[in-house]
């Protein structure tokens, strides 16, 4: 899933490519991915790019028209820059494109998403604040009026586990499961961690973990084009899908816990004082 980072370079690639061009052919291919109807699709056609913005994991295009497209990638989304579309009109069917916006100069971009739970969403809105999603989001980590007291503030009377309360957009946004697993590496905590028990001391240390860790992966992908962001997430992540590997600051072996539809990555001995985390999902099925 595209967090924070990659979503930030994305921006950046866009407002370099997109803004000052002319929106002149939106194509949904795949009718599912709209989530908005009035206005239409199509009423960004003929406008120009006037701004390219973030809101956690959303990504907004704003046009002179005072409407914007909104996208949001979920978690098997991708955006593809194309120097040149292909000619004529995509054909709807079983492949992974949902999405096609073409340029005046030619060029544009296709939204595309891989498996079968279709969750990429594109709004047309005249607020971005109208998407449920952005709505609901916490404050941006990397905001410059984030700072440790905020963090302490979010966190306080917080009795989920570190880990879910990390992932939760409500509560602060654009961080995901790759990125949750890389920041409580960095802070030396168990994703197990009660929120709320976090003393000033470890607030402080989770607070520069979470900055340093965003804003490196932030400058890793900083200039790449889209089509490289995945590629430099991954080699970027120290413990995050790297089950079963060495990890690169004591050796130990990485381990996963499954929950849900998903898994978390971690180092006992740099995280939970060598013991190994219970995998809940395998505990409920042995009872």
């Amino acid at each position: 899933m595209p967090e924070l980072p990659e979503v930030e370079a994305l921006k950046d690639f866009l407002t370099e490519h997109v803004v000052g061009h002319e929106i002149v052919r939106v194509l949904p291919v795949a009718i599912s991915v709209l989530k908005t109807y009035d206005p239409p699709v199509t009423a960004v056609e003929g406008h120009e790019v006037t701004a390219v913005r973030r809101y956690g994991k959303f990504l907004d295009l704003e046009t002179d028209a005072g409407l914007h497209l909104v996208t949001h990638l979920a978690r098997a989304g991708w955006l593809h820059w194309k120097d040149r579309l292909p000619d004529g009109l995509p054909k709807p069917g079983k492949g992974p494109l949902a999405l096609r916006v073409a340029l005046e100069t030619g060029e544009g971009f296709d939204l595309t998403e891989a498996g079968t739970q279709k969750r990429l969403a594109v709004y047309v809105v005249h607020d971005p604040q109208r998407v449920p999603g952005v709505a609901r989001l916490g404050p941006d980590p990397l905001a410059d009026d984030f700072d440790e007291p905020r963090l302490a503030g979010l966190l306080t009377g917080e009795r989920r586990q570190l880990k879910g309360a990390l992932r939760d957009q409500g509560l602060l946004a654009g961080v995901g499961n790759a990125y949750s697993d890389e920041i409580l590496h960095a802070a030396r905590m168990s994703p197990f961690k009660l929120a709320a028990s976090l003393t000033p001391q470890e607030i402080h240390t989770l607070y520069e973990a979470l900055r340093t860790t965003l804003t490196e992966a932030v400058e890793r992908s900083r200039g790449l084009a889209a089509g490289r962001l995945k590629a430099e997430k991954k080699s970027g992540l120290r413990v995050h899908g790297r089950t079963g590997q060495a990890c690169p600051v004591c050796g130990d072996t990485i381990r996963e816990v499954s929950f849900s539809d998903s898994s978390l990555q971690y180092c006992p001995t740099c995280q939970t004082g060598g013991k190994p985390l219970a995998d809940r999902r395998l505990s409920r099925l042995l009872k």
